[in-house]
Formats: structure tokens, sequence, C-alpha cells
């Protein structure tokens, strides 16, 4: 039944797409707005997390949102699947995520990613996509837009412990502004090394703010510990709730 309603979903999520691509056609006729493709790729996210829950029964909660600063800020967040790619769309209105350029190739779904914009970056390109990182980060900041960014740089299992990779220091130390780790636990459900998705509820924990002036290195083994002793925490919770499921009533 699992791989049923699993594969359920990847049908409805492609037809539900599918809905999508006469607007972006009437929006790109009206010289693409920004925030209007934006407003769409946020309605085209949340109906995709209600697919979700419909479909295979997986939905979700926030926790910690007093967090959330009430300025643009760095976000940065554990990646263990493709859920929080397109999720995050619909937390953080607004939002500038930084995404590899490989995903301009998803039908529809790459066009608005290029026009909402978001940052996207060749990884192959080495110092040439960190600068421009950065560039379009400070840009987006300025604009009003917080920016999102996994640093672990591709989706990890969710027992592997959280290991950045060397840009977000050049990005943090850059852009001078508060971070905002965010901790999920997605890989427990929607694993790209698993067949199907299964039914649960994602955790998205909003975790304290880490503060601008710090040293690179300083801030990376900061918001690594952070952001581990959270996942460390979810394993434990998660345990610990399918120990009282197996318990007789």
């Amino acid at each position: 039944m699992r791989r049923i309603r699993s594969k359920l979903f990847d049908v409805a999520l492609v037809l539900w797409t599918a809905l999508f691509a006469p607007a972006a056609v009437a929006l790109a006729l009206c010289g693409t707005p920004e925030r209007a493709v934006r407003r769409t790729a946020r309605a085209w996210a949340r109906g995709t997390l209600r697919l979700l829950g419909w479909c295979v029964g997986l939905t979700y909660v926030e926790e910690g949102q007093e967090n959330i600063p009430t300025e643009p800020c760095l976000i940065i967040a554990n990646h263990q699947s493709t859920w929080e790619t397109f999720a995050f769309l619909a937390l953080v209105p607004d939002v500038a995520i930084v995404a590899k350029q490989e995903l301009l190739g998803i039908p529809v779904f790459g066009w608005f990613l290029r026009n909402a914009p978001m940052i996207l970056i060749d990884r192959e390109s080495g110092m040439k996509a960190v600068r421009k990182m950065v560039d379009e980060s400070r840009t987006a900041l300025a604009g009003g837009r917080s920016v999102l960014i996994f640093p672990e740089g591709t989706r990890r299992s969710a027992s592997a412990k959280i290991e950045f990779k060397r840009g977000i220091e050049i990005l943090y130390t850059r852009l001078g502004c508060r971070v905002l780790p965010v901790s999920v636990n997605s890989g427990h459900f929607w694993a790209p090394d698993r067949p199907y998705k299964r039914s649960g509820t994602i955790w998205v924990n909003y975790l304290g703010t880490i503060e601008p002036g710090l040293g690179g290195a300083e801030f990376t083994r900061q918001s690594q510990a952070v952001l581990d002793r959270a996942r460390r925490n979810a394993v434990g919770e998660l345990c610990a709730a399918l120990i009282q499921d197996k318990r007789p009533g």
C-alpha cells in the first residue's frame, strides 16, 4: 500500500505541475514580474504539500518560529530529501534559494526557479560559482528576501553527521547578516535511497540565530554542531515514538 500511495503522489505531482504551465506562459507574456512569479511558485509548493498529505499521509509541523528574525537573513538547513527543496517556497515567503543549475532542466519548475529568481550556480565552476552566490545573495538581501542554502551541498542520510562544504564560510563572512539554522528530519520519510515515501510528520525546527562577526571556521564549527545536535535529537525522538507505538495498549 505504501508503494501505491507513493506512486499516486508522483503521478499527481506531474499533473499538478503541468497545470502551472499556462501560468508560466501568461507570466512570460506579462514580462515575468518577479513577485507574481514567486506568489505562483508558492501556490504550487503549498498545493504539493497538500498532495503529499492526501496521497502519502506525510505532513509537517514547525517549531521555534519565535527564532525567525524579522529582517532578511541567511538560512542554513540540513538536506536529507527532495522535500525541503520545494517546501521552503511555502515555509519562507519570497525566499531566494541557492540551488544547483541542473534543476533548470525540470519542466515548468525550472522556469519558475529561473524567473523567481533563485540563486542558481554551476557547482563545477569553483570560485566563479562562489562569487556569483555571494553577489546574488547580497542582491536578494538588499531586496528584502532571505537567502536559503543547504551547506552540505547535496542530500545526505538522516543518520549522517552534518558536514558543510567550504563555500558557506565565504558566504557568511561576506554577507555579514544573522544566520538562522533550520533542522529537518525529512530523510526518515522521503529518502533518496528508499523506493517509496512513508507517512508521518516531518519536523521543521527553527533554531537560535547565529550573529555575524565570527571567523569562518568558528561559524562552521558552531552551526554544524547546532544542526547535528538537532539531527540527533530528532532521531532519538522518532525512535522513542516508534517504541511507544509498538507497546501493547
